[in-house]
């Protein structure tokens, strides 16, 4: 017996209906396994539904994380590549406004070419001719291959390509309790909202995939998971005004990206701790200060009509006493331990922009811990268009 037919034993629970549970699926369909994903409420409605879409090229990054920053700038090439239907590559724009940010662009610059990312230096009068609206006393800026996702299509694309392989998605199903016996994982108890009654799925493998509700899931296996919930407020306006992502040329900090969605413009974020992701009230004071903030790389973002305000909470791998900035935004695997259950494995932290590569990660892992030698081929299997998911669903 192959490996890929001693995978088709093997079932697969994968907790979270984001964009880390929907790419999950697809790996580990397409090396074989039976997979099963449970989603407490609607597909995407978590953080991957709230953040402000933006493909990361890496350069935010480049010099406090230069792998962060690499990773990133390969995943962009796998995305565009594999999921093309759900990327506008726009490019974008780092502006120096300041003395300080002057001086930040040359390590800025380094670090993305030691990264790998293709990064320009133009006077802010080429700026202006790619986009009017930025802030004309701006000293120069940098342009680098950013974008923009959109954020429920992207998800889609891994899910219709999964469920045309057979796996199963379970919308409005919460994962309750993880049972196991001797100490491994052998199923999950789910409270199904749609029946209102509860059932047991036997499992061989359970993959914490929930985002900053993974702490949650994690103890109702019996393991202390460290990861931060880091809210954080964004401000959408109506009206495209700009068409590239315009970002401000200093170190990462809060308000200070504008992301183009559809016929939006979306600044972020603020960014504080919260112990309850289910609890989260946008603070009216972000919404101003956000709109201000946005004023200093697009005058007259203010003016835009109000569209809409929301806060997201970001999964952070680990805890820090000096706040979620303090965390990288790098993604950690938690496989099973002395702690937790056999078969049991969580997913936190990472970006939007590597949720393919993160999926991969779990998955070689858990190839590893079974002994299966089966490779990952997502990056090199162009996506189904997100329709099929619809279209699969109704058949």
């Amino acid at each position: 017996m192959g490996d890929r037919d001693r995978a088709r034993d093997v079932h697969v629970v994968i907790v979270g209906g984001g964009g880390t549970g929907a790419a999950l699926l697809h790996d580990l369909t397409q090396r074989g396994f039976r997979c099963t994903l449970f989603e407490r409420g609607e597909l995407t409605s978590g953080t991957t539904g709230r953040h402000h879409g933006q493909l990361h090229s890496g350069a935010r990054y480049a010099v406090g994380d230069v792998e962060i920053a690499r990773e990133c700038a390969q995943e962009v090439t796998i995305l565009r590549r594999i999921a093309a239907d759900s990327i506008e590559m726009n490019y974008g724009l780092f502006l120096a406004l300041s003395d300080e940010d002057e001086v930040y662009g040359d390590a800025f610059a380094a670090a993305c070419e030691a990264a790998g990312i293709p990064v320009r230096r133009i006077a802010v009068d080429e700026a202006l001719r790619y986009e009017p609206r930025i802030n004309p006393r701006a000293r120069f800026a940098y342009v680098v291959p950013d974008g923009t996702i959109d954020a429920y299509r992207l998800p889609l694309q891994f899910l219709a390509s999964a469920t045309a392989h057979g796996a199963s998605v379970r919308r409005f199903c919460e994962v309750t309790r993880v049972d196991t016996t001797q100490g491994a994982v052998t199923g999950v108890c789910v409270f199904d909202y749609t029946r209102h009654d509860e059932e047991i799925c036997p499992a061989d493998v359970v993959i914490n995939a929930a985002g900053p509700w993974a702490g949650q899931v994690a103890r109702r296996a019996g393991v202390d998971l460290p990861v931060t919930p880091a809210a954080g407020t964004m401000v959408a306006v109506r009206g495209r005004i700009c068409n590239m992502v315009v970002s401000h040329l200093h170190p990462p900090g809060d308000g200070d990206i504008i992301v183009p969605q559809r016929g939006l413009s979306i600044i972020g974020s603020t960014q504080w701790e919260t112990d309850d992701p289910d609890g989260m009230v946008t603070p009216e004071g972000d919404i101003e200060w956000l709109r201000m903030r946005a004023d200093e790389l697009l005058p007259g973002f203010s003016d835009e009509p109000f569209h809409a305000a929301w806060t997201a909470a970001r999964p952070l791998a680990g805890r820090s006493a000096g706040g979620g900035r303090a965390l990288s935004r790098g993604f950690t695997v938690v496989a099973p331990s002395g702690e937790g259950p056999h078969g049991f494995y969580s997913v936190v932290g990472g970006k939007a922009t590597t949720l393919r590569a993160m999926a991969q990660a779990v998955a070689d892992r858990v190839c590893h811990d079974l002994r299966l030698d089966i490779p990952g081929r997502t990056h090199a299997t162009p996506l189904l268009v997100h329709r099929e998911y619809f279209r699969r669903s109704i058949a």
